[in-house]
C-alpha cells in the first residue's frame, strides 16, 4: 500500500472522469506528464477553484460581470477553501489516471466542508447538470448553483447525498478510510483514492484505520491509497502530524503497513507533476504486488471448488448417516465455549434437575429480595 502527502484539512465518494482526450496505456505503468497535459489540468484546475470560492462567498453576480457590492456576498459563509485546491487537484489528476490507463477508480473525501470542491468539479465535467438540468451549463445555472449552496433549501457545505455519486458524506469526521476499505474489499479491479485531511487523522476511527494492510487482500480485494492532506490545521488549532517532522510521519505510517511518498510544495506546476508522478507511480507498484493479477475466472475456479468440496462432503455425510442412524459408532464430541473448562463431576455429587424442581431464574432473583418467607406467585 502508498500513501501520498500533499499539504491541507476538512467529504464524499465519486467516480471520475473529466473529458480528456488522452491515449490508453497500463494501469500498472508509471506514466510521463507533458507540459500540454499539465497545463490543461491547471486551466481546468482554476475553473474549479473559482467555482468553489464562488459557491462560498456569493449569491449573486457569479461571473463579476459587475463590480462587485456587498449585497452580492452571501450574509454566512460556509464551506472551507482550505481543503478545496487539494481535493480538485487530486481529482484532475485521477481523471487523467483513468482517461490514460482505464483503471477502474473510486474518489473518497474525508475532509468536512470540502463540498464546494466536489460539487465544482461535478458541475465542470457536466454530471451535476445531467442530474440537475435546472443547474444548467450558463448564467442562469450557475447562478443557482452559488445560490443553493449552503443556503436555506439549497445544499449542505460538505458533501451530501443530493451530490451525484456520493456514498460517504462528510461532516462527522473520522470514517473516510474504512469507507474506502469496503468499497475495495471483493473488488480487485478498484482503486480507491482516500482523501485525509490532518484534522480527520486524529479522530478515534481514523487512527483505527491505519491498520488497514492487515485486512487487505491483493489476490482478492481491492487497493486503497491514502492521501494524507496535510495543510497543518483542523478547525480548531493546529494538528499533531502538520506539526510532525517527515521522518516521524513516514516511521509511523511504516510501522502500520504502508509505504509513504511525500509530495509538498508552493508551485502548483511543480506539485502537479511531482504528484501525479506519486500517483501514477503508486498505482504502478500497487499493480505489482504478488496475487494482485488474479483474473475473475481464476476467482470463479476457486469458488466452483469450494462448491463442489461442501457438496462432496454432504454427500459423504448422508452416506454416514444412512449406514448409522443411531449415530452410535461416532465418537462424541463436546462442543463448548473456547474459554471454558470441563470440570469433572466428582462422585456422588447431585446432578442439576434432579430431586426438587427449581425455579426459573428470574423467580429465583425475585424470591431473594423478598422478605424472608415470601413467596415467587
Amino acid at each position: 500500500m502508498t500513501t501520498t502527502d500533499t499539504g491541507t484539512d476538512t467529504g464524499t465518494g465519486t467516480g471520475t472522469d473529466a473529458g480528456l482526450q488522452i491515449s490508453a496505456a497500463s494501469p500498472g505503468t508509471a506514466l510521463d506528464y507533458t507540459d500540454a497535459e499539465r497545463q490543461a489540468d491547471l486551466r481546468w484546475w482554476a475553473a474549479a477553484n473559482y467555482l468553489t470560492i464562488a459557491q462560498i462567498y456569493l449569491q449573486d453576480n457569479p461571473l463579476l460581470r459587475e463590480p462587485l457590492r456587498v449585497e452580492h456576498i452571501k450574509p454566512r459563509l460556509l464551506g472551507h477553501w482550505g481543503t478545496s485546491p487539494g481535493l480538485s487537484a487530486i481529482y484532475v489528476l485521477l481523471n487523467r489516471l483513468i482517461r490514460t490507463t482505464s483503471q477502474d477508480a473510486l474518489y473518497i473525501t474525508g475532509p468536512g466542508h470540502g463540498g464546494p470542491a466536489l460539487v465544482a468539479a461535478a458541475y465542470l465535467d457536466g454530471t451535476y447538470s445531467e442530474i440537475y438540468p435546472a443547474i444548467s451549463a450558463d448564467t442562469a445555472g450557475l447562478q443557482r448553483l452559488v445560490r443553493q449552496f449552503s443556503s436555506p433549501g439549497g445544499i449542505p457545505s460538505h458533501v451530501s447525498v443530493q451530490t451525484p455519486g456520493s456514498i460517504h458524506e462528510g461532516g462527522e469526521l473520522g470514517y473516510a478510510l474504512v469507507h474506502a476499505a469496503g468499497a475495495a474489499f471483493d473488488n480487485p479491479e478498484l482503486l480507491v483514492a482516500c482523501v485525509i485531511g490532518d484534522g480527520e487523522a486524529e479522530t478515534g476511527p481514523l487512527a483505527a484505520s491505519w491498520k488497514l494492510p492487515a485486512f487487505l487482500n491483493p489476490a482478492r480485494d481491492g487497493a486503497v491509497l491514502p492521501i494524507l492532506h496535510l495543510n497543518g490545521y483542523k478547525i480548531s488549532g493546529p494538528t499533531v502530524f502538520g506539526r510532525a517532522s517527515d521522518a516521524d510521519i513516514r516511521d509511523f505510517l511504516s510501522g502500520q503497513g504502508w509505504d509513504a511518498v511525500f509530495v509538498s510544495g508552493d508551485d502548483p506546476d511543480t506539485v502537479f507533476a511531482e504528484l501525479y508522478h506519486a500517483i501514477t507511480a503508486a498505482n504502478a507498484t500497487i499493480h505489482d504486488l504478488p496475487g494482485a493479477g488474479a483474473s475473475r475466472r481464476q476467482r470463479r475456479q476457486r469458488r466452483q471448488r469450494s462448491r463442489r468440496w461442501r457438496r462432496g462432503r454432504s454427500a459423504a455425510l448422508a452416506r454416514h448417516r444412512a449406514a448409522d442412524p443411531q449415530g452410535l459408532d461416532r465418537p462424541r464430541r463436546r462442543r463448548r465455549h473456547p474459554g471454558r473448562r470441563h470440570v469433572p463431576r466428582p462422585p456422588g455429587a447431585a446432578v442439576r434437575g434432579e430431586g426438587k424442581p427449581r425455579a426459573p431464574g428470574d423467580a429465583r432473583r425475585v424470591a431473594a429480595l423478598l422478605p424472608t418467607g415470601g413467596a415467587v406467585r
